[in-house]
């Protein structure tokens, strides 16, 4: 097998972090029926993210990881996702990619290493190419994602990302990550509302 050179590995980056750019230029407004905070941790390179979901946990849980449902809200618009494989259990990975308009492909990876079956799961997340090769120069970031139910069958999902440095962290921030992430959370509020009005 051919290996890809760092230039073909990088140039997905490149073209992500401009279409995050543009968005930000739009200013596109935030949902802000829910409760969002988005806080970032300089001095213990991390970024916490509190986020309310209207469904219950057993829905968002799915959501968060099952492929068929991550693939219709992962990405921000107007990227979509598209699941390779796919392995929901310690040890596994996830292996997706986001497509741009234009056809553009950015592959991703997450390798999944804890997880309490709809209450919580962890695991690093890079950036890949087709065959699940890590882009070493860009950071990795090891995500801690917990499920808790709140009043009213809502759902809070805390994050906590953390970055092996803060030149990590900063880079990740500069690449547009609040919008982008706050953007494909608004597609899950989406989906959840759309599933809410099937069963009513």
């Amino acid at each position: 097998m051919v290996q890809p050179n760092q230039e073909d590995l990088e140039r997905p980056i490149c073209s992500i972090r401009r279409s995050i750019i543009n968005l930000k230029k739009t200013k596109t407004p935030m949902n802000t029926r829910f409760l969002f905070d988005f806080s970032v941790n300089k001095a213990n390179n991390t970024v916490h993210v509190k986020r309310e979901f209207a469904a219950n946990v057993d829905l968002v849980w799915e959501a968060w990881t099952n492929p068929e449902l991550l693939d219709l809200w992962w990405a921000p618009k107007p990227y979509r996702t598209q699941t390779k494989s796919m392995n929901f259990s310690e040890g596994g990975y996830w292996h997706y990619c986001m497509i741009s308009p234009e056809n553009e492909v950015h592959w991703c990876r997450a390798d999944y290493q804890k997880v309490e079956p709809k209450k919580s799961f962890s695991g690093l997340d890079a950036f890949c190419d087709e065959h699940g090769t890590v882009v070493q120069d860009f950071p990795r970031s090891l995500w801690n994602n917990a499920f808790a139910a709140t009043t009213n069958n809502m759902t809070l999902v805390e994050i906590t990302i953390s970055y092996d440095s803060l030149s990590d962290l900063e880079k990740v921030v500069e690449m547009g990550f609040k919008e982008g992430f706050s953007m494909a959370l608004e597609n899950l509020d989406q989906y959840l509302e759309a599933q809410f009005q099937r069963r009513s």
